[in-house]
């Protein structure tokens, strides 16, 4: 095999990969969309459903764009998905930067993602399962701590909410006892209605934005190791692709300059 096939196939093997695995992010998408009975969050950063689509289409597209382009030896193609990774490899690189320099913003921002979330818990059940991952994952309730749960309609520690669920908080909250043979769901009822030195044997009190930031830093080599990995493969799909577009550039030219006797 030709340095010229070898290129053309490794670059469509990759693409075809990614291109899989946008259709069934797309599949995964339109089934949690279809499943919800009543579809009210609408946002991206707080339906999992909706990040799902478009990650997945626009993924889809820009993959089309390279198995197509490389299978096809199509240099129109290869020009439009070659553009559109360095557009997005420059966007990564600043949006790092950005982060690292402005951390703090991004801390806020996150928070009040989080509130947010918090806020639209019982309206969209991807987004209230994410949520309860989170928090049996981190061991923690809230964003900041878990009287943040009482922004939710559900939760709220008022006189007035009707809820049973009143002045209380999820029960992925909860402490698991040892030796729990039935999980109690109710668990978190009345949780922020009594002493903070009583409610911390039954729920995690602390919230989950430092839980995660402490994560982050605890498991550096981690992050940093998948974030370099999808870099540099973003960095080889792109030498792949302008690899290839230069070898048919290169023949164009040889059949535009080429005379028969």
């Amino acid at each position: 095999m030709t340095a010229c096939k070898a290129t053309k196939y490794i670059l469509f093997i990759c693409c075809y990969i990614f291109w899989v695995g946008s259709g069934v992010m797309i599949a995964v998408g339109i089934y949690a969309k279809v499943a919800k009975e009543n579809d009210v969050v609408d946002t991206l950063a707080t339906d999992p459903a909706l990040l799902l689509l478009t990650v997945g289409s626009l993924t889809f597209i820009i993959t089309f764009l390279g198995c197509f382009g490389a299978l096809r030896d199509s240099a129109i193609l290869l020009k439009i998905f070659l553009g559109i990774l360095m557009v997005i490899l420059f966007l990564q690189i600043a949006a790092a930067v950005l982060g690292f320099l402005f951390s703090d913003l991004v801390l806020k921002r996150t928070e009040l993602l989080m509130k947010k979330a918090i806020v639209l818990y019982r309206e969209d059940m991807d987004l209230e399962n994410v949520i309860d991952f989170v928090q049996k994952k981190f061991l923690c309730c809230g964003a900041n701590y878990y009287s943040d749960w009482s922004q939710n309609a559900y939760f709220n520690c008022s006189v007035n909410n009707p809820s049973l669920e009143a002045c209380g908080v999820p029960f992925s909250c909860c402490v698991r006892q040892q030796n729990e043979t039935v999980f109690n769901s109710m668990c978190g009822y009345k949780s922020q209605g009594i002493d903070e030195s009583l409610v911390k044997e039954r729920i995690y009190i602390n919230g989950c934005l430092n839980k995660i930031v402490l994560w982050g830093k605890q498991n550096l080599l981690l992050v940093g190791g998948i974030s370099i990995s999808l870099l540099c493969l973003e960095i080889c799909m792109i030498s792949l692709a302008a690899a290839q577009l230069s070898q048919i550039q290169k023949k164009e030219r040889k059949k535009a300059n080429y005379r028969p006797k």
